[in-house]
Order: structure tokens, then sequence, then C-alpha cells
């Protein structure tokens, strides 16, 4: 079972990645499928991740600053 701490990382690296073809602009986005699907691949990503943490990580961290 992997850790917060990877999970964390696994965020941090779908951000990283979605940045990246930010970039392009809105246009690159509207225009190339490809490109939406990467982003909605790794949106997942952060979601299964921030999920996987689990209840205890939520309530710990909720708000946390």
């Amino acid at each position: 079972m992997r850790d917060p701490r990877e999970r964390l990382q696994d965020i941090l690296d779908a951000i990283s990645r979605i940045e990246k073809y930010k970039a392009l602009g809105r246009e690159a986005l509207e225009k190339d499928e490809l490109i939406q699907v990467w982003m909605v691949h790794h949106l997942e990503i952060i979601g299964e991740a921030a999920a996987r943490l689990g209840r205890d990580f939520h309530l710990k961290y909720h708000g946390h600053k």
C-alpha cells in the first residue's frame, strides 16, 4: 500500500504535467483532443490520489495551513 507522501507526490506530478500543457493556451486545448484527454487523465489521477489518502488524512489536514 502506498503511503500519503507517495499519493501527494502523484498529485504534484499530475499538476506539473497539466501546467505544462496549460501553457499552450486555451485555443490549443479546445482544438486538440489529445490534449483534452491528457488533461482529463491527469485530473483523474489527482482525484484518485486525493480520495485514496483516506478519511483520517482528510480530517487531520482539513483547513490545515
